[in-house]
């Protein structure tokens, strides 16, 4: 499997419209002038889900995207914070009418963190490499490019066997950055990317440095250094911040924000995030093959006095959240109803129920307490296995050894999971894998769109998982901080263009 659905960060809540609760940019976190930016700055980042290795390459999961692509790597293409593809190595490029070719033409002047210059040949063994080797992430996302090809130095050319929606989209993420063909970097410990940072330091465990790429071919950085602190504990990356080791402080729990805000400079932002907190069903192990088992579980859950115990976080009743193509309200599907859940276990035969939900430890206790007592309301007994992340992987995800188990799904356009029986929910729908291979083949956006929508609604109405709710990201951003990203930092978290102050 290639599609990960992770990152774990805040993971008491956190998405949807952007809410500034206190300015940042241009200003100290205590809404202050902050001074001029000080080129020589080394900018102290909390974050929390650190990546087991850096090969980026052969590694899924948006840990390894969160710190590495667009500050070490590049692709051809990246995307901003809304999700819109604009131009990376590449200036510009063409699509033809039939949707089947892409023509890319490559920057000028773009070198290598080994001083190696960027040819159109590398981009065209990196992207192949992808095609014709199933270990590298990325791969099944790429299965319908035909051809890779540079007919001159400068220009890059892929063809398809069909058209593809997510073309563009995916050269945005790991499967599209653009390696040193031939180069011998261990990318397990190290780095050799062209982007705006250079790899300074791994202390496993504990951080990750970058350090300014002086020889960058575009804009330089604003810093001198980032110093990424992996924190997976709320309360002592709260404590951090506090103390003076942190000038921002990333997946802020909403419940300990109060400490942060105001204290010290800090200011906090919430941000947009296409992060679905989904509470997910082993849909090939009973009970939950019964639909009815599947429905009863979802209308147990009153989901907004759930957005309101994590603090922070929009409903979302299906597998699109509201940044991606096809979204569309679904909360009329499996509403809150306990008593027609009772019902639907009673017609099951299922009125003695015990399941077991497995969740990463670092996700706290206030969903699992949640899903305890709702459950328990209709009759279910829901016993807790909180396990290390690592374990979360083995376990459930490559394994699919699992009743119920919750984690936050960061990754935009991520619907094809559903229409992949061998992920880990094990939902198998044919109308839905046919509905999405027409979404992805199509040429014409709105009618991509309107076929996910559709997609969506059927993998609701079989109650396939449920999605407890979209998060957003709250940041403390503490004084001469300017330019820190604000929405689907989670993901994607971009660094260059952050200053500070002093």
């Amino acid at each position: 499997m290639n599609r990960l659905p992770l990152r774990v960060t805040a993971v008491s809540a956190l998405a949807i419209p952007t809410l500034v609760l206190a300015g940042c940019g241009g200003q100290g976190g205590d809404g202050a002038p902050a001074g001029e930016p000080n080129p020589d700055a080394s900018l102290r980042v909390g974050l929390v889900l650190e990546p087991t290795n850096l090969d980026i390459r052969h590694t899924s999961g948006a840990a390894l995207e969160q710190i590495l692509v667009d500050n070490v790597y590049e692709g051809l293409v990246t995307r901003t914070a809304e999700n819109e593809i604009v131009p990376a190595l590449a200036t510009e490029w063409e699509v033809s009418d039939d949707g089947l070719t892409y023509t890319f033409t490559l920057a000028d002047g773009v070198t290598f963190h080994s001083g190696a210059e960027l040819t159109a040949q590398d981009a065209v063994a990196s992207l192949e490499e992808v095609v014709s080797d199933e270990s590298v992430v990325g791969h099944d996302d790429l299965a319908g490019v035909a051809s890779v090809s540079a007919p001159d130095d400068t220009t890059v050319v892929v063809e398809l066997s069909e058209p593809n929606q997510n073309l563009l989209f995916t050269l945005t993420g790991p499967a599209g950055l653009i390696l040193d063909e031939g180069d011998e970097t261990d990318l397990q410990s190290a780095a050799n990317g062209t982007g705006p940072f250079t790899l300074e330091e791994w202390n496993q465990g504990e951080s990750i440095v970058l350090a300014r790429n002086d020889d960058y071919w575009g804009e330089a950085a604003g810093v001198a250094e980032v110093v990424a602190s992996y924190i997976p504990d709320f309360t002592a990356g709260v404590n951090a911040a506090l103390d003076g080791s942190l000038d921002v402080l990333t997946a802020v729990d909403p419940q300990l924000a109060p400490q942060l805000d105001g204290a010290n400079g800090f200011s906090l932002t919430k941000g947009k995030t296409t992060d679905k907190y989904v509470l997910a069903f082993n849909n090939a192990e009973a009970p939950f093959d019964d639909p009815r088992v599947r429905e009863a579980l979802r209308r147990a859950i009153d989901h907004e006095a759930l957005v309101e115990a994590v603090g922070a976080g929009t409903l979302q009743y299906g597998p699109i959240p509201e940044l991606d193509p096809g979204y569309e309200d679904l909360s009329d599907v499996a509403p809150y109803d306990p008593d027609r859940a009772r019902e639907l276990l009673a017609e099951a035969g299922q009125e003695d129920l015990q399941l077991e939900l497995t969740i990463p430890s670092f996700y706290g206790t206030t969903i699992p307490t949640f899903l305890v007592s709702a459950f328990n309301d209709i009759g279910v007994e829901l016993t807790v296995d909180p396990v290390e992340f690592s374990t979360w992987l083995q376990d459930v995800y490559t394994n699919g050894d699992y009743q119920l188990s919750v984690v936050n799904h960061v990754e935009p356009r991520d619907f094809g999971s559903w229409a992949d029986p061998d992920y880990y929910f094990h939902y198998d729908s044919a109308e839905v894998q046919d509905l999405y291979a027409q979404a992805v083949s199509t040429v014409d956006p709105e009618e991509s769109a309107e076929l996910l929508a559709q997609a969506a609604r059927l993998v609701s109405e079989d109650d396939a998982a449920d999605w407890l709710y979209t998060a957003e990201t709250m940041v403390a951003v503490g004084p001469g901080v300017s330019g820190f990203p604000v929405d689907s930092i989670n993901s994607r978290l971009d660094l260059a263009s952050v200053t500070l102050a002093g």
